[in-house]
């Protein structure tokens, strides 16, 4: 079955609310196994409705509309629909029943105009409206599905979950499911990443995998088509493994995770705590970091150092540093982390110096950062990277940086105590 989405409403069009029930209806169809081919959005406008309808009868077999069934002269969307598919629009009377009550429980005055949201498509199935007023419908027409469902995400989620689905399940009593895992990784670009795997990604089909970038990193979504729970986890598991092969040493983690989380994690199991001096970042790892629920147990302190003087003052960065490297250099970086660790008396320290822009700084480009850290025991390291984007995506990506090399160095920490 080929699913679309129509949203209907100007305000849609004008910017002023965000499509969520797109989404929302997308991804609910593709647990069912139901393929989503295209989305819509059209204003509140019966001749441009009629002529997305028109298009989209040709090419799907199940039609999604939300929007446009309030009582107003701008909700045209089952007045269009009955025209389309030369039906008329009849009273349902269970539904007139509930908006009447809604309007005398609340004692409040009923117009005329209200009563049109009780109007149906004659021979639909009525989707009752637990959470609003109008009611969707279920409109069948040869091997054509229409539904209609209202616009407010709070009555047309609900609606959607208990009124359509258990329709739509038996329209597909042996259907596929579609799953979905994703593969987060750090340290290679998207470009690199499609190149290495080439070879899958030529060959794909079910699984499919499709790379995706984002702030500095990339995610490969791996979906599968089955009917077997079982089945699918095995498929979506073999895949895994075959891109694990060739770039496994960039994974950090699955779905939804960050790479944040994953450091967070890391320093907790290891029981290391950890104190940051930033300067370009401007507190934003600290922050990141003080979002965690007992992020007390792994973050002692951190100091915001913006100006050369605090850096001086606070963080003991040498005169001759700064004289004959300045302060967007690898010894900078290196010292503001002793610092840190020493102010702190932590674990490990991070720290973070660079242009964030939008002009040069000690005639270094804008994007040029160093990442200091230091371990336990380890001598000072410093990381350098040169970034694009704006002021705040350079900072976002230096602390996703500084993320992946803290778990990089905390990795090869761990194995030279293994080894000692």
């Amino acid at each position: 079955m080929k699913a679309e989405i129509i949203a209907v409403g100007s305000e849609l069009l004008l910017g002023q609310i965000t499509n969520t029930n797109a989404q929302f209806i997308s991804k609910q169809l593709a647990e069912l196994g139901i393929d989503v081919y295209f989305q819509t959005v059209v204003g509140d406008n019966q001749t441009r409705l009629l002529e997305c309808l028109n298009i989209s009868q040709k090419r799907s077999d199940l039609i999604i509309l939300t929007g446009g069934l309030g009582p107003t002269k701008d909700d045209l969307t089952k007045e269009t629909v009955a025209s389309m598919y030369q039906t008329t629009l009849v009273s349902d009377e269970v539904a007139l029943q509930s908006i009447v009550a809604f309007f005398k429980n609340r004692n409040i005055e009923m117009t005329e105009n209200n009563k049109k949201q009780a109007l149906v498509l004659r021979g639909s199935t009525v989707l009752a409206n637990h959470f609003g007023m109008a009611p969707g419908m279920y409109f069948q027409q040869g091997s054509k599905a229409v539904v209609l469902l209202p616009g407010p995400p709070k009555e047309m989620e609900p609606m959607f979950i208990n009124e359509l689905v258990p329709l739509l399940e038996q329209q597909l009593p042996q259907r596929e499911k579609i799953s979905s895992r994703v593969l987060r990784f750090f340290g290679i670009g998207e470009s690199i990443l499609e190149t290495k795997l080439e070879r899958l990604l030529d060959a794909q089909s079910n699984p499919t995998i499709a790379p995706l970038a984002s702030d500095g990193e990339v995610t490969l979504r791996l979906t599968v088509k089955e009917a077997n729970d079982l089945k699918a986890q095995v498929l979506l598991d073999e895949t895994e493994q075959a891109i694990m092969d060739i770039v496994g040493e960039f994974f950090y983690g699955y779905d939804q995770i960050t790479i944040m989380d994953v450091l967070f994690r890391q320093l907790k199991q290891d029981k290391l705590t950890i104190a940051a001096a930033e300067s370009l970042t401007g507190g934003l790892f600290s922050y990141e970091m003080t979002n965690f629920s007992g992020a007390s147990s792994v973050f002692v302190g951190s100091t915001v150092a913006y100006s050369s003087k605090v850096k001086e003052k606070q963080l003991n960065v040498s005169k001759e540093v700064i004289e004959q490297f300045g302060v967007v250099s690898p010894d900078c970086a290196k010292q503001m982390a002793v610092a840190a660790k020493e102010l702190y008396n932590s674990d490990i320290a991070i720290s973070f110096t660079g242009v964030a822009g939008p002009t040069k700084q000690e005639n270094k480009d804008v994007g040029t950062v160093y990442i200091g850290i230091v371990g336990k025991e380890a001598e000072p390291m410093a990381y350098p990277i040169v970034l694009q984007g704006s002021r705040q995506a350079i900072r976002v990506r230096t602390v996703k940086y500084g993320c992946y090399y803290l778990l990089k160095e905390m990795k090869r920490w761990k194995i030279l105590n293994d080894k000692l």
